[in-house]
């Protein structure tokens, strides 16, 4: 699509949009049009632009070539000193977002697989996973995160505790934090889900960059403009936003109230909304003051993509890969993801069930792996055993003629053959759990 934005630095304070910025890609006005649209610097600019993290001469980008579906291998490999060159850099990324914001789908497309399972239904991704992106003395650590949702919605859905846990300990080891918003989802676009405020008050001495996600689905471009900055509250990198023409509302005018960093505070141990994580440092006002707040003044950068196009996720690479600082590597260059092959296995089967079966039901459903066998010649065979609740459930998984659960193996195997590079045979069958 064409859209661009053109941005203009006027001072030290202040950022200008322009809305008439509607051209085929090239240069306007100077100005060099981004595959990837985002607010940032004209120094960022040109470092991007300058091709610093295209391949090397020798045109090695290290890539490894697969998952081992052993998972004896795969702790082997996890256990491997890192090969780590002697300038070796380090960035470890945390995305966070609400609940089928499209985390896992980005991390599939910066990884240049998939690992990560997707579906359309929240809460897809249940606990935290790690993917690995090495290039050249680079290596990006990838933290995919479940979406940051409430004691009462885990209680209520019997979802697993890590849905709670995860995204928070994930900030803290995080060197940049990713905020990924959908702004095709016209309900949730027009502010930062209250979870993710709340993190972001958490860890407020730790970069965060904004990225609005699936603009491809986005039919008036100008419209992208006023969501940065609702989401901003009017300010990126410290400078504010100015766009024309449109009516601002007042808390773009001027730098809000809230912008500042909360300080640690103990006394909200009687706010029945807090959770653990809450008491630890946000006040009850500190709380009530987030809570009428749309946006987070404190972005470093933002990024308008679709996770979908490979053109924007390169920059967005390209903005991770420049932001690495010197430091010893976690991973051997060969290892993708932390994850274990059964994992991976159950998490893909999961993604078919959350596709495929009606609402509550494949919330309902449990998995038993009875075989993991692999063959002379590297093929491998998997059965799993799915345990429903209710009769009906049963027969849902099953389908007409058994046409559905024989779907779902079929796409599974076809799943799991690109992720571990060999012939892979999936079995499903459904039993009652008693």
């Amino acid at each position: 699509w064409s859209f661009r934005e053109k941005i203009t630095m006027f001072s030290s304070k202040n950022i200008e949009i322009r809305r008439n910025a509607v051209c085929s890609p090239g240069r306007i006005d100077g100005y060099l049009l981004p595959p990837a649209r985002f607010i940032s610097s004209d120094a960022l600019w040109s470092r991007l632009m300058k091709g610093r993290f295209a391949e090397s001469e020798s045109g090695s980008a290290r890539l490894p070539a697969s998952v081992p579906p052993d998972s004896a291998q795969q702790i082997s490999l996890l256990m491997r000193h890192p090969d780590q060159p002697g300038n070796a850099k380090v960035l470890k990324v945390a995305i966070i977002g609400a609940p089928n914001a499209g985390k896992s789908t980005l991390s599939n497309q910066l990884l240049g697989r998939k690992l990560f399972a997707v579906s359309k239904k929240v809460h897809t991704t249940r606990t935290r996973a790690v993917g690995v992106v090495t290039e050249d003395e680079t290596q990006i650590i990838l933290l995919d995160t479940p979406g940051l949702t409430t004691p009462s919605k885990v209680k209520r859905h019997q979802l697993e505790k890590s849905l709670l846990i995860d995204p928070w300990n994930t900030i803290k080891e995080a060197d940049l934090v990713v905020v990924l918003v959908d702004v095709s989802d016209r309900w949730m676009c027009g502010r930062l889900d209250f979870e993710v405020l709340k993190c972001l008050a958490l860890h407020p001495n730790t970069p965060a960059i904004l990225v609005l996600n699936k603009v491809d689905l986005i039919k008036t471009k100008d419209r992208l403009l006023d969501i940065t900055t609702e989401l901003t509250c009017g300010i990126v990198n410290g400078r504010k936003i100015r766009v024309r023409p449109v009516i601002r509302p007042p808390w773009a005018e001027k730098r809000p109230e809230t912008t500042r960093h909360f300080p640690p505070n103990e006394d909200n141990s009687e706010d029945p909304a807090a959770s653990d994580h809450d008491k630890s440092a946000l006040s009850k006002e500190q709380l009530r003051a987030l809570s009428s707040q749309r946006g987070w003044p404190h972005f470093k950068d933002v990024f308008m993509l679709s996770s979908l196009d490979a053109e924007d996720v390169d920059t967005l690479k390209g903005y991770f890969l420049m932001n690495a600082k010197p430091g010893e590597w976690q991973y051997h260059s060969e290892v993708l993801t932390d994850q274990s092959p059964e994992q991976i296995c159950s998490n893909i089967i999961r993604e078919k069930l959350l596709e495929y079966l009606p609402q509550e039901v494949p919330y309902s459903l449990t998995q038993v792996i009875e075989l993991w066998h692999e063959g002379e010649n590297g093929e491998l065979d998997i059965s799993v055993r799915l345990y429903a609740k209710k009769e009906t459930h049963v027969s849902m998984v099953i389908g007409t003629a058994g046409q559905m659960v024989a779907r779902m193996a079929r796409e599974v195997s076809e799943d799991l053959s690109r992720i571990f590079l060999t012939e892979v045979r999936v079995k499903l069958s459904v039993k009652l759990k008693k």
